[in-house]
């Protein structure tokens, strides 16, 4: 893909470590949906927002990803958590489970994301059909 391919989120300094998501929309397998990027170790990680276990978002209030301890993403609906740098499960209800992970880069403080043959934009006039736009 190339950059002109990629698809603005935010900026930068709107991702804060471990810090509230940024939800952005998208069309994953045909459906409406959302993603979200969050920082962590002052990395940059995107996913479908969607349980492994459950398909419902993981968000307990919009943006709300990271657990209390900041360590893990958690399903606000059965307790899920998963490593914020892969998507694996790490306990609860998802075993052996994982977050699609969305392909993002951060380049001149700047977050993109990139779509690839499962997640793309939505379409044209719908582009805030599964999100309440950007929180922060």
């Amino acid at each position: 893909m190339s950059d002109t391919d990629d698809v603005y989120i935010c900026d930068s300094a709107t991702v804060e470590e471990g810090g509230k998501g940024i939800r952005f929309p998208v069309r994953a397998y045909g459906d409406d949906a959302t993603g979200f990027v969050v920082r962590f170790h002052g990395k940059i990680y995107a996913y479908l927002n969607r349980c492994a276990h459950v398909p419902v978002e993981l968000d307990w209030f919009k943006g709300e990803f990271f657990e209390t301890g900041k360590l893990y993403l958690m399903c606000s609906t059965h307790g899920a958590i998963y490593a914020p740098e892969s998507g694996v499960c790490a306990g609860g209800p998802c075993r052996g489970g994982r977050l699609r992970p969305i392909a993002v880069r951060e380049t001149d403080d700047r977050v993109y994301w990139q779509p690839d043959q499962h997640i793309r934009p939505p379409a044209p006039g719908r582009a805030g059909a599964a999100t309440d736009s950007q929180t922060g």
